[in-house]
C-alpha cells in the first residue's frame, strides 16, 4: 500500500534525529551496499526502465525527453559507481569549523550539522533517485524524494534496492523515501510539508521550478534552469579549440541544463568561423540553427531568431547563434539572457577572459572550456544534488557539504550575563 506524503514526512523527521549522529563508518558502508544492489537488480531495473518508456512514446513524448529518462548498463553503473565516490568524500559533518573562547570563559563552538529532512522533486531523469539519496546519507540527512510520473516504475525499482540496502546496513528506517503516488496533489503536498521538511530542492526544467516556487511553503533551493552560452571572442585563434569546445558543449548531451543554448561569436571573426562550425553542427550534429541577421547571411539554413530564443533553455537539438560587436556586448546579453547557471568565453587574451569572467554573473564561468563540464562528478564531489542558480546558501554543483549548515555549542561553567 502507498504510503501518504505525511506519513512519509512523519517518518523521515524522526530518522534524520538518528542520522545526525550516525558515524562516518555507518553511512559509507551503507553507500556501498546501495552500489552493490544496484548492480544486483540491474535486470529489474532495466525492465521498469523498459515499461517507462515505452509508456513515454505511446504519449508521444519528444526523443530528448526519452534519452534523459533512458537507462542503460553503462548508466546504471555510473548511478552506482557515484555512490561509491561519494562514500570516498571525506565527512562533510561533526567537524569544528573554529572554537574560540569569550573574555567571560565561555568556549563557543561551530561545527557543521545536517539540515534534517531534504525533499527533492525532479523530472525525468531516474539516476537523480541515486545522486539525491547519496549525497543526502552522506551529509546524515533523510531525504524525501519525488520523481516525474514518466518514470515511476524506474524510480520505484531503484529506490526498492536503495531501501534494502540501506536497511540492511543499519541505516534508520526512514532515511531515504520515494513519493510513489505520481499524482499532482502528492507532489503539491509534499511542497507544503512544514513541519517535517527543512528544505525543497527542485531540478528540473523552467516549468518545474516555477511551479515548486509558487507552491512551496517550506524553504526552497532554486537549481537547474540552464540558458547556457559559450562565447567565441575575436582573440581567439585556436578555431580548431574551438569548434571542438562548441560541439561538446551542445551535443555531449542536449537534454542536460548545463548543455550551450546560445553561440555568441565576435563580429571580427564570424565570417572565417562560422559556416564551418555551424555546418559541423547542422548537418552532423543535426542541430537547427536560429540566428540573428548576420548569421543567416553567413549560414542560408538558419531559421531566425526571436527575441524569446535568445531566452530559452531548448534542451534539444536548437541552438540559437548571435553575432556580437564586442567583448562587452556579449557579457550584456548573457547577464540578460542567462539563467546565473554555466557559460564561457574561448580567447587567448588572458585579461578580456578575465574580465568576461569577472563580470558575467553565473554559478560556473568557463575559459577554453565547455559549459558540460557543470557537474557534482566532474567537481570532484562524487554526484550532486542539483546546480543551484541562486546565491543563497548554495550556488553551483551542490555536493554534501552544500547540505549542512551551521550548529553552535557552548561550553561554560556557571556563568550569568549581566543586566
Amino acid at each position: 500500500m502507498t504510503q501518504s506524503v505525511m506519513e512519509i514526512g512523519k517518518k523521515a523527521k524522526a530518522a534524520s534525529l538518528q542520522m545526525a549522529i550516525t558515524g562516518i563508518v555507518l553511512r559509507n558502508r551503507a553507500l556501498c551496499e546501495m552500489a552493490q544492489e544496484l548492480r544486483a537488480r540491474k535486470e529489474a531495473i532495466l525492465s521498469a526502465n523498459e515499461r517507462d518508456i515505452a509508456s513515454a512514446r505511446e504519449k508521444g513524448l519528444k526523443e530528448a525527453f526519452i534519452e534523459r529518462l533512458t537507462l542503460n548498463d553503462k548508466r546504471i553503473e555510473g548511478m552506482a559507481q557515484g555512490l561509491e565516490e561519494v562514500a570516498a568524500l571525506p565527512d562533510p559533518i561533526g567537524t569544528a569549523d573554529r572554537m574560540w573562547t569569550r573574555p567571560n570563559g565561555l568556549r563557543i563552538l561551530q561545527k557543521r550539522v545536517p539540515l534534517g529532512v531534504i525533499g527533492i522533486i525532479y523530472e525525468s531523469r531516474p539516476n537523480v533517485t541515486s545522486d539525491a539519496a547519496a549525497i543526502c546519507i552522506k551529509s546524515g540527512n533523510a531525504c524525501i524524494l519525488r520523481g516525474g510520473s514518466e518514470a515511476i516504475f524506474s524510480n520505484c525499482a531503484i529506490m526498492d534496492a536503495l531501501e534494502a540496502a540501506a536497511a540492511s546496513a543499519g541505516l534508520p528506517d526512514g532515511a531515504v523515501n520515494l513519493v510513489r503516488d505520481p499524482s499532482r496533489e502528492a507532489a503539491a503536498e509534499l511542497m507544503q510539508l512544514t513541519g517535517y521538511l527543512d528544505v525543497l530542492i527542485p531540478r528540473g526544467g523552467a516549468g518545474l521550478i516555477r511551479a515548486v516556487l509558487n507552491t512551496a511553503k517550506v524553504p526552497v533551493i532554486e537549481t537547474g534552469t540552464g540558458n547556457c552560452h559559450v562565447y567565441v571572442d575575436k582573440e581567439c585563434h585556436d578555431f580548431s579549440m574551438a569548434k571542438n569546445v562548441v560541439y561538446n558543449a551542445k551535443l555531449r548531451r542536449v537534454s542536460v541544463c548545463n548543455a550551450m543554448e546560445t553561440l555568441l561569436v565576435h563580429k571580427d571573426i564570424a565570417e572565417a568561423f562560422l559556416p564551418e562550425m555551424l555546418t559541423l553542427l547542422h548537418e552532423e550534429g543535426h542541430v537547427e540553427i536560429r540566428g540573428d541577421e548576420t548569421v543567416r547571411a553567413l549560414c542560408p539554413y538558419a531559421l531566425e531568431a526571436t527575441e524569446e530564443d535568445w531566452a530559452t533553455e531548448y534542451d534539444d537539438y536548437i541552438l540559437a547563434v548571435k553575432v556580437v560587436s564586442s567583448l562587452e556586448e556579449a557579457i550584456a546579453h548573457i547577464n540578460t539572457y542567462g539563467t546565473r547557471h554555466s557559460e564561457s568565453i574561448l580567447t587567448d587574451d588572458v585579461n578580456r577572459a578575465q574580465k568576461f569572467m569577472d563580470m558575467v554573473d553565473a554559478a560556473a564561468v568557463y575559459l577554453n572550456a565547455p559549459t558540460s563540464f557543470t557537474d557534482g562528478g566532474e567537481f570532484g564531489f562524487g554526484a550532486e544534488i542539483g546546480i543551484s542558480n541562486q546565491k543563497l546558501h548554495a550556488r553551483g554543483p551542490m555536493g554534501p557539504e552544500h547540505l549542512t549548515t551551521i550548529k553552535y555549542q557552548i561550553f561554560g561553567s556557571g556563568q550569568t550575563r549581566k543586566a
